[in-house]
């Protein structure tokens, strides 16, 4: 399955969640894309709200299809609570930590720099935008790219950071230094129901 590219606002406006986790996307236009946007919200079946929360969190990480439910089934042969491991497993993910220090306001924009070679784990150039970080990993731009205006105007536009992650302006490097609990999470997110979709 390709990546999506469009507008990430109509992928907002079409399940009615904030996948920037900001709100601007619904600020303004707070109903479905499209002319007949306002007329589309009708009641929806168990399986409409399922699979709409499962969108909801595919959308939101960025992820297609089939990375999103090989991570589900990874998730269930982890000890704990199956949603909440799902949630922890798309949250290791190195461009949502990327995203998560700061060195781009979004995730598709984190995923660009992972993907173009600016980031190093441990040290090392890391690629790969699904590579699963490990709790103490150490997550830096490469020593040329420390002064990209893009990550620059990105880290000035930071205010606070998730606790799970500890960030070093010296150095400008993110350490991951522990799995996140479920409260500090998104609490729009009902993983419950995502586990019920794949469940049936």
């Amino acid at each position: 399955m390709s990546r999506y590219t469009k507008s990430s606002y109509k992928q907002a406006r079409h399940v009615g969640f904030s996948i920037s986790e900001t709100g601007k996307e619904l600020s303004r236009r707070p109903y479905g894309p499209g002319q007949h946007g306002n007329d589309r919200r009708g009641k929806l079946s168990n399986y409409g709200v399922q699979l709409k929360e499962k969108q909801k969190v595919r959308f939101m990480y960025g992820v297609n299809e089939r990375q999103f439910r090989k991570t589900f089934d990874e998730a269930a042969k982890m000890k704990g609570v199956h949603g909440t491991n799902f949630l922890r497993l798309l949250e290791s993910r190195l461009d949502n930590l990327v995203y998560r220090i700061g060195f781009s306001t979004t995730r598709r924009g984190a995923r660009q720099l992972v993907n173009h070679g600016h980031i190093t784990v441990n040290g090392k150039k890391v690629d790969i935008p699904s590579y699963r970080a490990k709790v103490g990993d150490v997550i830096s731009l490469k020593e040329d790219d420390k002064n990209l205006k893009i990550v620059t105007e990105s880290l000035a536009k930071i205010s606070k950071r998730v606790d799970y992650i500890t960030y070093d302006d010296a150095k400008m490097e993110g350490t991951f230094v522990r799995l996140p609990e479920r409260n500090e999470l998104n609490a729009d997110i009902d993983e419950a129901l995502i586990v019920e979709f794949y469940n049936k």
